[in-house]
Formats: structure tokens, sequence, C-alpha cells
């Protein structure tokens, strides 16, 4: 089922204003890597999206990457107004996994080759994340990598995006995304093909950021990367 929604507009339900953020000492390069060596229990948030059962989910993996500067921040790109899928969308770099690919990192790190022009020697693969499955198709693996910015990459890495797929890249600042008063619920009601029934309603996280010095420009990340981000946050603040 093919879903057209502008996020923006969908219902805005609250904040939770009631988590506290990450601890700034958990988001250094040291604690980060002990983090993933000696992973706490913890659970997930959300990890399907149940608006939609694909009979042949494929497998994807997408690179979370962290850069190491004075303040860590997450690497995301904005899709191209012209892809087929997720167009004009802020995501991960990544995508389905190949027969060639021998695991989830394989993928993630081939694809944020293929799409932004990251060496993968570059990135510092700590783990993954859980398994989110979309509700267009994919059972996505979220890996976790942190990349040490060169001293001339600032204020971002000299990177080489696809201009088929990736329209910008751009950094967010880890600790806003480890903030969960940045996390917006959001809800939106999605027609159904059947008549006599309600319309399923779809709840999802978003968590809009407007750069420093540029408050008329918003990256609106919302769906899965939100999700997964969320994920992150659950997981680094166990």
């Amino acid at each position: 089922m093919a879903v057209s929604i502008d996020p923006r507009v969908a219902e805005l339900l609250g904040h939770d204003h009631h988590l506290p953020a990450v601890d700034p000492q958990r988001l250094s390069q040291q604690a980060l890597v002990e983090r993933f060596l000696t992973p706490p229990v913890w659970a997930p948030d959300v990890s399907i999206e149940r608006w939609a059962s694909p009979p042949d989910p494929v497998r994807a993996a997408v690179l979370v990457p962290i850069v190491m500067r004075p303040e860590p921040a997450v690497l995301l790109t904005q899709r191209t107004a012209t892809l087929r899928k997720h167009a004009g969308q802020i995501s991960f770099p990544g995508g389905r996994s190949e027969p060639e690919d021998p695991d989830a990192v394989a993928t993630a790190l081939r694809e944020a080759q293929e799409e932004v022009g990251l060496a993968p020697p570059r990135v510092h693969v700590l783990g993954e994340l859980p398994e989110y499955t979309t509700g267009t198709g994919f059972v996505v693996t979220p890996v976790v990598g942190l990349i040490a910015p060169h001293p001339h990459e600032t204020p971002r890495l000299d990177l080489r995006p696809d201009p088929g797929e990736v329209a910008e890249v751009f950094e967010v600042p880890l600790s806003f995304l480890m903030d969960p008063q940045h996390h917006q619920r959001r809800a939106f009601g999605v027609p159904s093909l059947e008549m006599g029934r309600d319309n399923p309603r779809i709840e999802f996280f978003s968590m809009p950021w407007r750069p420093v010095g540029e408050p008329d420009r918003e990256y609106f990340i919302w769906g899965a990367t939100a999700a997964m981000l969320r994920n992150l946050y659950r997981f680094l603040s166990a």
C-alpha cells in the first residue's frame, strides 16, 4: 500500500518531556565504544511499522555515522526528489543487501560509499542496533560507526554524494537527537481500502532540526530514520 503524506501536517500528539536527555559524558568516543562492547539490558521503542505487511520483505542495512567532532554529530542525507521511493526524505546512507554482501556491516559500508563517497576504512564500526521493519517492505539493520574527521573537514566531511540519489549531506548534533524534548510523537490516518472499516492510524516519531543561524531552514527527520534514532536513544540511556 503506497502512502503519500506530508509528515509536517500530521497531528502532533506531544513530546516526551518527562524523559531525560542522554548524559553528555555518554556521547564521548570512549563511552560509545564501551557501551557497544558491554551493552545494557534494554528494549527498542519501535521495531516495526505495523500499517503495512509486505509479503516478501527485503534485507537492508543503513550506516548510522557519528562524526567525532568536539560536539559529536550524526551524518544524514536528504534524498533527491526524483527517486521512486522515499524521494526527498531524510535518511541514513544505506540500502538493500546484495548477494555479495557477507553481512549487514558490509551492506551498510558499501552503500555509504556508493551514496556519499565515504570510504569504508574511515568507519570504526561499533556494532548493530535491532532490526527495523518498514512499511515499504525492508528489514533494516542499523550499523553504528564512528568517523574521525580530518583537520580540513570543518564544518563538514569531504564527501562526494551521488547526485542521482543524494541531494544533500548534513550533520545534526548528537546531543540534539539524544534529547527526547526534541522527539515529537505524531499521527495520521490512512484511507481504508474496505468500505465500513475505520481508517488505520499511523503513529510515528519526528525530530525537526533547524541549523544554528538558519532559523528559516528545517530538516524534518521522521519515520524510520527518527525511529532508529529513538532506539539509539534508548540504547545509550539504558
